[in-house]
């Protein structure tokens, strides 16, 4: 009895807990994940090299240990196919990404380089273009308040004009109403000279008979 509570004691002490650890499948092919601590358990999948699993648990026992998969699945694996870090292939596929990058980058920001000085000289020329239309915009509206100026004072000269025009139109009637007087007073004026030279002439021819008529008499007397 006191060997099996020993031998338990054993087991249950060389359980390792390590929840939330990471590790990777060895550079092997393909391992196998099964569904215990033995080759006679169920193949469950196989596991790539390099794959990274979920450290569950350890059973330096058995030299198995209980991992998950990154889909949630949980097996069993051999512990010395697990390494702590990743492959070395996957290490050396990591740096050439990296070296690749680091080659890629400078074209990468040549190409954004050409592509911001493209950028540039398209907002340049939009922005001559627009500083023309300004300008050309400022030249219409000078010329459109050049003409309302001039529209102003044209209609002020067309006001003075239209008033100057009454006036002398007054004063053209004035001088032709006074012309009418003038016309019509000069003609009564030679009506009534005419009218005293007939008058004129009537006394006359009836004076000078009689006056001779009275120097006959007196002539006639005298003898």
């Amino acid at each position: 009895m006191k060997k099996t509570l020993l031998a338990l004691a054993l087991i249950l002490c060389g359980l390792t807990a390590a929840q939330a650890e990471v590790r990777y499948v060895t550079d092997q092919s393909r391992i196998m994940m099964r569904s215990g601590e033995s080759v006679q358990h169920k193949i469950l999948r196989t596991l790539r090299s390099g794959q990274a699993l979920e450290l569950i648990e350890s059973n330096p026992e058995t030299g198995y240990s209980k991992v998950a998969t990154e889909d949630g699945q949980t097996g069993y694996v051999l512990t010395r196919q697990l390494m702590t870090t990743p492959s070395a292939r996957d290490r050396l596929a990591e740096v050439e990404r990296e070296l690749r990058a680091l080659k890629e980058a400078p074209e990468q920001l040549a190409s954004k380089l050409a592509l911001s000085e493209s950028k540039l000289q398209k907002l340049s020329a939009d922005y001559a273009q627009l500083q023309e239309t300004k300008g050309r915009i400022e030249q219409e509206l000078e010329s459109i308040r050049r003409t309302a100026a001039d529209s102003i004072r044209m209609a002020r000269e067309r006001t003075e004009l239209r008033k100057t025009v009454a006036a002398m139109t007054r004063q053209l009637e004035d001088l032709k109403q006074e012309n009418r007087d003038l016309s019509n007073e000069g003609a009564r004026n030679w009506f009534l000279v005419g009218a005293g030279v007939v008058i004129l002439g009537i006394l006359i021819g009836l004076i000078l008979p009689r006056l001779h008529i009275q120097r006959r008499r007196d002539t006639w007397g005298s003898l």
